[in-house]
């Protein structure tokens, strides 16, 4: 049976719904940007389509630098009013705002799917994560702010595409509770009018929020090295994150860089390959466009062959194709593991990454194939990327040495202790990693030696953003790590000559 797309469902469905919603914020065919207290119909619209079958979408309104600068000239002012809101009606605006996505949960999930490929479920994972997350700061800030104050100035926050919810409006919402008003650049391949109705939902309660779109390169005057800026948030690449570390550095500001780094699975002296088998699917959501996915596993070369009749049945069960594709018109959504990546120009590039790493040397162990995605009859499928795995790709391709961002699995074998850390630690630093060892001890004595933040024995790692501490080593992060009460100190002033858990030297710390 032919697939189809679901009732209700189509781009123009949730354009409509989003210009019913928040008018002030969307404008016929495209999206206006948010400063000054104001929705603005300025700035230079790129064309951009959906992942998911190339349909034309809302395309981000790039603003030159001098009006950027005068947008955080504007977020200072509106800053300096905010920071003296007493705590108690922060609360109730913050939590207006949270009531207000969640009513329209729906719709922003849908954005969500059309703008970056998100699976629907996944979509909605999405706005529950920041919704509950932040509604958990809002329940709990009193002593979180106790004896602290708001920043000097705005937060300044510059994300990648892949989260616009969990991680952006988290991030804004909890910076703005803690007393700050908040700078937001929305990311440049998708996300824009999903940021765009939840900024438009804050605004309408007061919470001074500035939205604007434009070129990294063009608008990182003003929004990482502004003396109006407060701090910087960065949650991206190695490259655009070293430069906005020499600015920060250079200036003294107070930043959280989140950046890429190869997250590994070592399996070392391991038997318990059905835990492994029962997690591996998992491992691939999202297509493994996460800054916590795991595309590396290092494996003792006499493990191999139990680690592949693990690996292989797993990956074979791997749903993946249009997410918003149903049998019957009115049919529950599909429950995939991944969708497209997030264009076909970063599907071409895995796809030759691939290609370059076989020709020299690498061997392919599993190939999908789009055949049997789940796909609309003729839809494009240029950013659609069937699962790949390959065995030892050589140190002179792109793969040996940096995350794929991509539904692509490389597997290292060793012989050593030594070369089981050496093959984890090839990014110098990483966010997350896991070793799967049946000795208790073994993991202890090896874990502190693996370059990642969180070390999961036989069970994978995620970001966290309550309790639980978060930070990074080598490339992979750079100054005051967050979770919990953390993320608050990090955006707040505390008692004089305080030390930040962070990575940063001293005198970032305080003025």
């Amino acid at each position: 049976m032919a697939l189809t797309l679901k009732t209700g469902t189509s781009w123009a469905d949730a354009w409509q719904r989003s210009l019913a919603t928040a008018p002030e914020a969307f404008r016929d065919d495209r999206v206006l940007n948010l400063w000054d207290a104001g929705w603005r119909a300025d700035g230079r619209v790129l064309p951009a389509t959906s992942p998911v079958d190339g349909t034309p979408v809302a395309g981000p309104p790039r603003l030159d630098g001098d009006t950027a600068r005068r947008a955080v000239r504007a977020a200072l002012d509106q800053h300096r009013a905010w920071r003296h809101v007493p705590l108690a009606e922060r609360r109730a605006r913050i939590a207006a705002t949270l009531d207000a996505l969640a009513a329209h949960r729906e719709l922003l999930a849908l954005l969500l799917v059309w703008e970056i490929g998100k699976p629907w479920h996944a979509a909605q994972a999405d706005v529950d994560r920041a919704i509950d997350g932040v509604r958990w700061y809002v329940d709990g800030i009193e002593p979180m702010l106790a004896g602290r104050a708001p920043l000097d100035g705005p937060v300044s926050n510059i994300a990648s595409w892949n989260y616009p919810m969990s991680v952006l409006v988290h991030a804004l919402l909890v910076q703005a509770l803690a007393g700050n008003a908040v700078v937001a650049k929305t990311p440049t391949d998708g996300g824009v009018a999903c940021l765009t109705l939840a900024c438009a939902l804050a605004a309408r309660e007061g919470v001074p929020v500035t939205l604007v779109s434009g070129s990294g390169g063009e608008l990182s005057e003003a929004l990482v090295r502004a003396p109006e800026i407060g701090c910087v948030s960065f949650v991206g690449g190695r490259d655009t994150g070293a430069a906005v570390a020499t600015a920060v550095a250079d200036l003294g500001k107070r930043h959280v860089l989140e950046q890429e780094g190869l997250n590994t699975w070592g399996i070392w002296k391991c038997s318990d390959f059905d835990a492994l088998t029962a997690v591996l699917p998992k491992l691939f959501d999202y297509g493994k466009q996460r800054c916590t996915a795991y595309p590396r596993f290092v494996v003792q070369r006499e493990l191999f062959d139990a680690f592949l009749a693990a690996y292989l049945p797993a990956v074979r069960t791997l749903r993946f194709g249009h997410p918003l594709a149903v049998e019957q018109p009115g049919g529950p959504f599909p429950r995939l593991d991944f969708g497209p990546l997030i264009n076909a120009a970063k599907a071409k590039e895995l796809t030759d990454q691939v290609a370059l790493a076989v020709d020299r040397g690498a061997v392919p162990l599993y190939r999908g194939s789009l055949a049997g995605a789940r796909l609309l009859p003729g839809q494009d499928t240029s950013a659609y990327v069937p699962p790949v795995t390959l065995l030892d790709p050589p140190p002179s391709s792109p793969l040996h040495h940096a995350e794929p961002f991509g539904p692509v699995d490389t597997i290292v074998l060793v012989d050593t202790e030594a070369e089981l850390l050496a093959a984890m630690n090839a990014s110098n630093g990483a966010l997350v990693a896991t070793l799967s060892t049946d000795d208790r001890a073994t993991f202890d004595r090896l874990a502190p030696q693996i370059r990642a933040f969180k070390v999961g024995h036989g069970v994978p790692r995620s970001r966290g953003d309550r309790e639980e501490l978060f930070g990074g080593f080598g490339g992979s992060w750079r100054g005051a790590f967050v979770g919990g009460e953390l993320l608050i100190r990090a955006v707040t002033w505390g008692p004089a000559g305080e030390r930040l858990p962070g990575n940063f030297p001293e005198y970032h710390l305080m003025p």
